[in-house]
Formats: structure tokens, C-alpha cells, sequence
């Protein structure tokens, strides 16, 4: 049987920069006072359970807007000082160095690079000259999800390949001052800032051992997510429809655990996109899972908001630091963004055995 590719733990870091739900509620107040949609909106942010959240500039620099050009300088600045740390720390936590990397995918919605950061990573972090590149740049936040699938499905086509995710989102760079939508005002109070990185190894390592992986869009909701580009930037549109999209999806992925011989029900690990309270409690409710089986997705909101693709990076570090698993616990990954797409994948739990230590010279073996 062939080895199946691992994904290993997690490397997540948030900026310096702290915002709490109360002074959320108070820059809300008086960014936007006297808006009718004021009150409602701010009902949403605070059902929304987010304590705290991380951005990478202070917030009153966050308030103003200096321009779509600025703005995207910013991403860049922050985005190369912020990523190879991550990195780092996601290669050691998978035992591989640099030169091991046969793949980069990065995804980020909140910012635009051409050439990718992938390249400028390359020439700076002693990648290969030959390392593949995949940015994704339009799933949101499903590309957390969609950026493990595809490295499930280069392992499986080139094995014993070795790839490495990085995401960087800066959701704090796409705050539109301007923008008084009720949609427009829960994302000010739900979104925030982190950068995530992963390897999934073709061979050894510890982590979910990635079985099978599916997409899914449900038809016809392309335009219940999506960015209006307009001189400003990018503006972020949600439909009130949104958070009732769990009722289609959940069937989706139960048809998933049991076209592999698995009980949706009852999975030992749930990674799921925290994209807020609403998506958890109703995938909750649908699959028929004890909301506790949340826990890790629930943190994350909490402590950092909803960190778009970085959410299900996140939820799995939570999982390898509180208890890890026992080798062949099985789990399931979902990510849920614009289209509306889900990114889904399902393992088991492995732990790589320990190299064995040769015998010194000289000394017997039992």
C-alpha cells in the first residue's frame, strides 16, 4: 500500500497589534454614527464571539484609508517580514529543511503580488530553483482547505514529494472606511489578521495522514461572497444568506465520510472553517456532532476572529497542542469560502516512528 501524504503541524503567528470586542463596538459607534444600519450590525458583532483580534498596524492607522497603492505596499512589507518565520517554524515542526520543498502553495485574499511571494520565498529562504509554485488567490477562505487538497493530490501524482502551504492574510488592509453595509460592518468586527504556514510530507511525519479529499460549490451563490474592485480597493460583499449555508454543505459532507466507510457522527477530530458562530452551530446541528467536537475552530474564532484561509491551520495547530490524537483517530478538514465553495478532506491520525539508533561498535544486542 502506498504512503499516504502527511500533514504535519502548523507554524501560526498574529501581529503585535490587539483590538478587543468592546473597543471594536466603540470605533464601530463612531466611525459610523448615526447609520441605520448601526444597531443591528453591532448586535451581530458582539453575537459573533469574537474576543480579540490581531491586525498589523495599529488601529487607528487601520481606520484611515491612504489608498489602494499604499495599502497593497503594506501587504507587501508585512507579508515578507511576517512569512519566514512562519515557514521556519512549519519545517522544523515537519523535520524537513528548506531544499526538501518540492511545492509552494501560497494563498492570501487580502493582497496582490506579481511575480507571487513564492518566488521572492525562493531566491530568499534557499528553496530550490526547481520548487513549483501555486498561488491561489480567489477561494477566501476556503483556500486553507483548497491549499491541502491540492497538496494531497501532488503527492498522490508525485510521490514522496514534499509540499509546503503558506497563508497570509492581512484582513485589516481591505477595511473600507466608507462602507456602511450590514455585511460591510460584521466583517470590521469578525475579521483579523495572521499568517499560517504547513508542510504535508509524502512520506513520514506526524500529523493527519490525508486519505481523500472533494470540492463542492453550491450553485448559484457566486455572487453571496465575493470582492467589488473599485478604485479604493478591494470591498468585501456578504449576502444575508450566507450563514444558511451550512444546511446544504452538511449532507455534502457526510456523503464524503461515507462514500469512505466512515460515520460523520462519529469522527474523533473535526477541523472545521470558524467563519462565525452560525457556521458552527448549524454544521453542528446538521451532522449531528456534539458542538465540544468544535473546540479547536471555536478557539480560533475567539482569540483571533475569523483569519479567513489561515482558520483551519490554526484550529489544526489547537489540535496538535492540546492532545494529540492516537495513531489512527480519524478526522475531516473543511473550509468554506466565496462561490460558495467547500474544500473538504478526510485522514487518519499518524504518528512517524522513531529512526532506529544503530548499535555503537563494540556493544552486544539482545
Amino acid at each position: 500500500m502506498p504512503t499516504l501524504p502527511t500533514l504535519c503541524k502548523p507554524a501560526v503567528s498574529v501581529p503585535e497589534h490587539v483590538i478587543t470586542m468592546e473597543e471594536t463596538l466603540e470605533f464601530a459607534e463612531r466611525v459610523h454614527a448615526g447609520k441605520r444600519q448601526l444597531p443591528l450590525a453591532l448586535r451581530l458583532i458582539q453575537n459573533t464571539g469574537v474576543r480579540k483580534r490581531h491586525l498589523v498596524q495599529p488601529i487607528e492607522q487601520t481606520l484611515r484609508h491612504p489608498g489602494f497603492e499604499e495599502r497593497n505596499r503594506i501587504y507587501e512589507l508585512e507579508s515578507k517580514k511576517r512569512c519566514p518565520g512562519v515557514i521556519e517554524e512549519a519545517l522544523g515542526n515537519a523535520g524537513l529543511g528548506a531544499r526538501d520543498i518540492d511545492v509552494i502553495i501560497y494563498v492570501s485574499c487580502t493582497g496582490f503580488l506579481m511575480p507571487s511571494l513564492t518566488a521572492w520565498l525562493i531566491n530568499r529562504m534557499g528553496f530550490r530553483s526547481d520548487t513549483r509554485q501555486i498561488p491561489i488567490a480567489q477561494l477566501g477562505c476556503a483556500a486553507g482547505g483548497a491549499a491541502i487538497n491540492r497538496a494531497h493530490d501532488f503527492c498522490r501524482a508525485y510521490p514522496g514529494s514534499n509540499v509546503l502551504i503558506v497563508s497570509c492574510e492581512l484582513c485589516s488592509l481591505c477595511y473600507q472606511p466608507e462602507d456602511d453595509g450590514v455585511g460591510s460592518l460584521l466583517s470590521d468586527g469578525l475579521f483579523g489578521d495572521a499568517v499560517a504556514a504547513a508542510v504535508v510530507r509524502g512520506s513520514g511525519g506526524t500529523g493527519m495522514a490525508l486519505e481523500r479529499n472533494a470540492s463542492y460549490l453550491i450553485p448559484n451563490t457566486e455572487e453571496w461572497i465575493s470582492y467589488a474592485v473599485r478604485a479604493t480597493g478591494f470591498h468585501f460583499q456578504l449576502d444575508r444568506r450566507v450563514p444558511g449555508t451550512m444546511e446544504p454543505l452538511a449532507p455534502v459532507l457526510r456523503e464524503l465520510a461515507t462514500g469512505h466507510g466512515w460515520d460523520v457522527r462519529n469522527l474523533d477530530f473535526y477541523i472545521i472553517h470558524a467563519g462565525g458562530p452560525r457556521i458552527l452551530d448549524d454544521l453542528s446541528r446538521f451532522l449531528d456532532v456534539d458542538r465540544k467536537m468544535f473546540r479547536h475552530s471555536w478557539a480560533t474564532l475567539s482569540e483571533y476572529g475569523n483569519i479567513a484561509s489561515a482558520v483551519v491551520l490554526d484550529a489544526l495547530r489547537r489540535l496538535f497542542e492540546e492532545d494529540m490524537p492516537m495513531s489512527g483517530a480519524t478526522g475531516i478538514v473543511a473550509g468554506f469560502g466565496p462561490g460558495i465553495t467547500a474544500e473538504m478532506a478526510l485522514g487518519t491520525w499518524s504518528v512517524d516512528a522513531p529512526a532506529a539508533v544503530a548499535p555503537v561498535a563494540g556493544t552486544q544486542v539482545a
